[in-house]
């Protein structure tokens, strides 16, 4: 099997894209929903932020690398399946997050004793980064 070309660029782009959408999500935006749906304590942030402080910046470019790899995997995706349009990009990403994104994280709530809401709220998050990176290397002329 020949995998197609890639822009490289766009993977890039997208992935940076996806990484500062989780960094607002979680941060920002929705973090303190967040962390009151992880039963996360304002004792254990505290304790949190000692723990992680040289551990961040390994933590972070990891969390890329992931974004990367995602933004990779769905480069591929359209390439091999000729989507060019952002209607059938935006298509592609729901297909994929339904199948392997929220479909995969269910297994939290049904053997990790994880919330629903908690559920919701990631599913979410993965929905709109998915989007983002579709509609990225979908788009990128």
């Amino acid at each position: 099997m020949e995998f197609p070309p890639l822009n490289y660029l766009a993977i890039l782009v997208a992935a940076l894209a996806a990484f500062f959408i989780g960094f607002m999500w979680h941060g920002p935006v929705f973090g303190k929903v967040w962390l009151k749906l992880m039963n996360i304590s304002e004792k254990e942030i505290e304790k949190g932020k000692k723990e992680m402080a040289g551990k961040m910046p390994v933590y972070m470019i990891s969390a890329f690398l992931q974004q990367v790899v995602v933004a990779s995997a769905i480069a591929l995706l359209v390439s091999a399946t000729g989507v060019t349009a952002a209607v059938d990009g935006a298509l592609l990403a729901f297909v994929c997050w339904l199948g392997f994104i929220a479909t995969t994280l269910l297994n939290g709530v049904l053997w990790e004793k994880r919330t629903v809401p908690l559920y919701l709220f990631n599913i979410a998050y993965h929905f709109v980064s998915l989007v983002v990176i579709t509609l990225i290397v979908t788009l990128w002329i």
